[in-house]
């Protein structure tokens, strides 16, 4: 006979709770800056409340601590909610961190992302309200430039482009990706 977990329920309905009932998880690894609450923030008020908050039995916050702040910096009563029900307190603790880490483990295709991107942008549509940082949006469309071939220190390149970069960290990263983008690079 095979050892069967009892999987864990929630709410099939989505509740609302109103904000004075719910305690954040006190062990909640995840950071929320200011800035990124006023992006939640912004989020909200341009799509509304689209992701309930979780929480267990007794209104403790098991995933949405975020939301929550940026629901009671916008002075709402209340935020919609899914109950979690006869989940243990090892299987909430995990999911604390477990919903964070999940989402941060999936990739982009970069050139799809490109593509609605510049189509959103086309559309003048708000793209701050969207999450990326004005220097991820400027390295995702900074491509590569073709030059006519220098003389360097004696050594001829086909193309050549100098870069001067804040730190040692950003230069490994653009180095990295000219070189998965197929780009030879020498670091001199």
């Amino acid at each position: 006979m095979t050892d069967q977990k009892k999987t864990p329920k929630s709410s099939e309905k989505i509740v609302k709770k109103r904000l004075d009932e719910l305690k954040p998880f006190e062990k909640n690894s995840r950071t929320h800056s200011d800035a990124q609450v006023a992006q939640i923030v912004e989020s909200i008020g341009e799509w509304g409340f689209t992701n309930p908050v979780l929480i267990d039995e007794k209104g403790m916050i098991i995933a949405g601590h975020g939301r929550v702040m940026a629901a009671q910096s916008m002075g709402l009563a209340s935020v919609p909610c899914i109950v979690a029900t006869g989940w243990t307190e090892e299987q909430k603790r995990a999911y604390v961190i477990a919903d964070n880490k999940l989402a941060l483990n999936a990739d982009w295709d970069t050139e799809l992302l490109k593509s609605e991107l510049s189509a959103l942008d086309d559309l003048h549509f708000d793209l701050n309200l969207i999450g990326f940082s004005d220097k991820e949006m400027k390295d995702m469309f900074l491509e590569f430039e073709e030059v006519e071939p220098v003389e360097f220190q004696g050594e001829t390149f086909e193309n050549e482009m100098i870069l001067k970069f804040d730190s040692e960290m950003t230069l490994q990263e653009w180095y990295d990706r000219a070189i998965k983008e197929g780009v030879e690079c020498k670091i001199l």
